[in-house]
């Protein structure tokens, strides 16, 4: 029944939140980089933050450190949304709040400072990664889904590791964000404020699960955005081009705007490929070495995005042909 509830809760805060977004003109324009082609309400991924506020409600003696962490981002990236900050800014936040639950979860008494310093700078990545990723409808919905669903299924069935209907709250948010999003005309984006909040909340559970277990194969629950990620940043740089610019590099962003297929069914594949690597993790996690697991991975993965060169190769040769 709690869930029922928080679900109808959250139906009403995002139809509230779009009355704010329409008097206060919070919206998406498109440009020559984006995805999309029509004007858009940005930042319903607000619902994110306040799915956590109502958990925080509700547990508020143990839950101080995230629930202040992810309205910290939250706030600068909802701002973002509105008014561009400096990189700065916005990175200097996100170390603020990583350093909360890093703190929360005791890793400054439990690891070395290397391994400290290697986690910034994959949780930063992995917030920002959530981000870039964050370009058609549907696929920040799914793949939270993909992603909370893997980790739910692990504290269920292989290693409690944080009460189960913190994972849920996550869960019913992407469900409620999606019935708005998941459509060939979207009613909202999530924006910074949603793509960067729900990244903190799936970060936060991944780093618990990882000091649980000991074991670093969890991170493949990110696998898919990871590689598409990574790949893409060394491919721009290979080409000079600046990182923190729009672009229409990603290998999703090739699947919808250069061979036009329908963005919902590219965000479906993405998910349902995390979905796949998620089981295979799950199958052989203690089966065989974490190294080796990690190869069994990342290697099909990137033959998979290595297809987009052919794809970029195929498109300018068509291209030139029609010209």
């Amino acid at each position: 029944m709690q869930y029922i509830i928080l679900g109808i809760f959250l139906m009403i805060t995002m139809l509230l939140y779009f009355k704010v977004a329409e008097k206060y003109n919070i919206i998406d324009k498109p440009n020559q980089r984006s995805s999309h082609t029509e004007i858009t309400l940005r930042g319903g991924g607000i619902i994110f933050w306040f799915s956590a506020l109502f958990y925080f409600l509700q547990h508020v003696q143990n839950n101080y450190f995230f629930f202040t962490g992810i309205t910290l981002v939250s706030l600068v990236s909802f701002w973002d949304d509105i008014k561009s900050l400096s990189t700065k800014i916005r990175i200097s936040i996100h170390f603020l709040a990583i350093t909360l639950i890093f703190y929360d979860l005791e890793m400054f008494n439990l690891v070395p400072i290397w391994v400290i310093i290697i986690a910034y700078i994959l949780a930063i990545g992995l917030i920002n990664t959530y981000n870039f990723m964050d370009g058609i409808n549907g696929i920040t919905g799914l793949y939270t889904l993909a992603v909370m669903g893997s980790l739910l299924y692990v504290n269920t069935k292989i290693q409690l590791f944080t009460d189960g209907s913190f994972i849920k709250y996550g869960i019913i948010a992407s469900l409620v964000f999606l019935f708005f999003n998941y459509r060939k005309k979207a009613k909202c984006f999530a924006g910074d404020v949603g793509s960067i909040a729900i990244a903190f909340w799936i970060i936060y559970l991944v780093v618990k699960l990882i000091l649980k277990t000991d074991s670093l194969v969890w991170l493949l629950f990110l696998a898919v955005y990871g590689v598409d990620a990574i790949c893409t940043i060394i491919h721009r740089l290979f080409l000079k081009q600046n990182i923190f610019e729009a672009h229409r590099l990603h290998l999703y962003q090739i699947l919808s705007n250069e061979y036009k297929i329908q963005h919902r069914l590219v965000a479906l594949y993405y998910a349902l490929t995390q979905i796949a690597v998620s089981v295979f993790v799950i199958y052989f996690y203690q089966k065989v070495q974490d190294i080796v697991l990690f190869a069994m991975i990342l290697i099909p993965l990137l033959i998979i995005y290595s297809l987009k060169f052919y794809l970029l190769n195929k498109n300018d040769l068509r291209l030139n042909h029609d010209s």
